[in-house]
């Protein structure tokens, strides 16, 4: 197996067709065609159906993209760590953040990239927790934004925040009225718009609740910020969350938020890396900028409801 015929690979799944990659990399279709056949003898699987439309992907296929997409993006990494220096780093670093924490963070975080390390690209991608998890120990990103549960020993980990979650509804919802608190028994008994088990803030919810001798049981689940906004504009529940991904709402006071207790609810957000993995001298520089940039938002009060962790 050659580095060629991975990036011959991904090519073709990208652009969804042979002629289309084989003119993106200037091969010869025939040459192109021969080395996806060497490539599929060699792994004893059929990768790419044939269709007069294009290709798509097998089952077998799809797995193989993303371990061919994780191994093209290490060799680029080894290459960028030889070349750069130190003092002046370049290249290009992929950074995770979840939906949750996007919001307050990408945007100052790019930002102060561009004006601190002109040549480093930074490549932001906004996905659930779980997947980020798994894309940072294939190595598809150098670094993700995750929150402490436990299950971190794998990756070496920075804390940034200790970011406390509210109860949040609609602000003319019939439990938004009454007192600017309530107890975590009390936001369990609502309806709640929860993320899935394994991703976000449900497992530090199940994990407190546990704890408390307590139990969340009606839930509707919804893995997207932007929906799960809705469903609660739409008055379908409530939810439990930071107030961050919904500050313009809560601003505008179509949402309001409560704060909970006995007990309060907070999770740690930490910035992780992988522990097999070398940081490329451009990563390192982000990561530290993460760092720098988490606690200036926290200090001026612009990433609300968190503070830092001594």
């Amino acid at each position: 197996m050659e580095l060629r015929q991975l990036r011959y690979f991904v090519a073709i799944v990208d652009h969804g067709s042979l002629s289309r990659a084989a003119l993106i990399l200037h091969v010869a279709q025939p040459a192109l065609t021969q080395q996806l056949r060497q490539l599929e003898a060699e792994l004893g699987v059929q990768l790419l159906h044939r269709t007069a439309q294009g290709v798509l992907s097998t089952d077998a296929g799809k797995v193989f993209y993303e371990h061919a997409q994780a191994i093209l993006k290490q060799v680029a990494d080894a290459r960028s760590a030889v070349a750069q220096s130190a003092e002046r780093p370049s290249g290009s670093v992929t950074l995770g953040l979840p939906h949750s924490i996007s919001g307050a963070l990408a945007l100052p975080l790019l930002t102060a990239t561009r004006a601190q390390y002109p040549e480093i690209t930074l490549q932001l991608t906004e996905e659930l927790t779980g997947n980020l998890s798994d894309q940072l120990k294939s190595g598809r990103v150098n670094l993700a934004v995750l929150f402490d549960d436990g299950q971190l020993s794998q990756f070496a980990t920075a804390p940034l925040a200790e970011e406390e979650l509210h109860f949040i509804c609609r602000a003319d919802a019939a439990y938004a009225r009454g007192e600017h608190s309530l107890t975590l028994q009390q936001a369990l008994a609502t309806t709640l718009i929860l993320p899935g088990l394994q991703h976000g803030v449900r497992p530090r919810i199940e994990s407190v609740a546990r704890a408390a001798g307590l139990s969340v049981g009606n839930v509707i689940e919804i893995n997207s910020i932007a929906i799960l906004k809705s469903a609660l504009l739409a008055d379908m529940g409530a939810t439990l969350l930071p107030s961050a991904p919904v500050l313009d709402e809560l601003q505008r006071g179509a949402l309001r938020a409560q704060r909970i207790h006995t007990p309060s609810i907070s999770r740690t957000v930490v910035l992780c890396s992988s522990r097999n993995i070398p940081l490329t001298n451009a990563a390192a520089a982000i990561s530290k900028l993460v760092g720098q940039v988490s606690a200036q938002l926290i200090s001026s009060g612009t990433w609300p409801g968190t503070h830092t962790l001594e």
